[in-house]
């Protein structure tokens, strides 16, 4: 599979694994809770190979990207009508 389509479907998934983790570990810190969502997409983009593979360049960059994204994901969420349930 390609590299863009691979990481593609692996962001798709971060709405839901941010939704899981909030599920699983509503009492820890959001760092922690954050760790726990990057260690979940990371192995489901499968962070490792792509870096063996030279697909990934950087991978404490690709890390940081996605915890932005993390981020950028819970700031909508919480902004939206589902954190006012």
């Amino acid at each position: 599979m390609g590299f863009l389509k691979m990481f593609l479907q692996g962001v798709s998934l971060i709405p839901g694994v941010v939704q899981g983790v909030e599920g699983l570990a509503g009492a820890k810190t959001g760092q922690q809770k954050k760790d726990a969502a990057l260690a979940i997409v990371g192995t489901a983009i499968n962070i490792a190979d792509g870096v063996t593979n030279k697909q990934i360049a950087d991978g404490g960059k690709f890390q940081d990207g996605l915890g932005k994204v993390i981020d950028g994901v819970v700031d909508c969420m919480n902004a939206s009508v589902w954190a006012k349930s």
